[in-house]
């Protein structure tokens, strides 16, 4: 009987204890993503902070982000920065403006860029114009050294097709051909800057995408028709139809498409 008791005994402690202590992998999943923060490897800082992107709304990972935001490596800044659009910081919107400002790596503005658009902040919008055509927007959101640096296309190409920008296959163009035949070239970055620019309600920006239209990249006339398109404006109309006789397939198609689209929305 009194075994039975002890054993009941150690019972009732155990389940106590795993009550109190509940949150154990809890806190031990904090001390990884801790202690991956402050790795001094820097691949390994930047999958901690891609992974903090899971945590949506969590005080915590944004502050851990937040203080990343100004690690020495532009990788780790950029991941940091990614993240925070992804888990959705609207608290740290100042602090990704800052970084769209004051970072001398493209990646990193793009990153933070990016966040910016998820976020729903329309500073973004001055960056993928200044992409698309390579001046600033307004006097605001840029400097005149960052304008500069967008318009390298060797920065730009150094970015790669995956860094900050968030961009999701247009028309026929899937990843893999879009990626395939843009090797160290600009255009995916500035095609990318196009399409997000469709959600740009400035007629500023339905200006730059009409003058882009004629752009000599493929790619960037390509995404180019897909945000006139998806804007709706049918008075951009006109920039489109000299691309239904484009020597490339998927811009003829694409502008095929938005001129009927286009059309239909002019006459409601």
């Amino acid at each position: 009987m009194r075994i039975k008791q002890l054993f009941t005994s150690l019972l009732l402690i155990l389940f106590w204890s795993l009550l109190a202590h509940g949150q154990g992998p809890v806190d031990k999943a904090w001390n990884i993503l801790k202690q991956g923060a402050a790795e001094k490897n820097t691949d390994k800082r930047v999958k901690t902070f891609r992974a903090l992107a899971l945590l949506v709304q969590n005080q915590a990972a944004q502050q851990m982000a937040e203080n990343a935001l100004i690690d020495e490596k532009p990788e780790v800044r950029g991941a940091a920065a990614s993240a925070l659009g992804q888990m959705g910081a609207k608290g740290s919107v100042s602090k990704l403006k800052q970084r769209v400002k004051e970072d001398a790596d493209a990646g990193v503005v793009f990153s933070a860029t990016d966040a910016l658009f998820r976020l729903g902040d329309p500073a973004a919008f001055q960056v993928y114009y200044a992409v698309l055509l390579g001046e600033k927007k307004t006097g605001e959101g840029l400097v005149d050294s960052q304008v500069k640096m967008l318009k390298d296309p060797k920065a730009m190409a150094n970015i790669g097709f995956e860094v900050g920008i968030g961009f999701v296959p247009f028309g026929s163009a899937g990843y893999g051909v879009f990626k395939a035949v843009t090797k160290d070239d600009a255009s995916p970055v500035r095609a990318a800057a196009a399409t997000k620019l469709a959600g740009d309600p400035d007629p500023k920006s339905g200006e730059a995408l009409a003058k882009s239209a004629a752009d000599s990249k493929w790619l960037v006339r390509a995404a180019v028709v897909d945000a006139i398109a998806r804007r709706g404006n049918p008075s951009l109309l006109k920039a489109i139809v000299p691309l239904l006789d484009d020597d490339n397939d998927a811009v003829k198609f694409s502008a095929a498409a938005a001129v009927i689209r286009l059309s239909a929305a002019g006459k409601k």
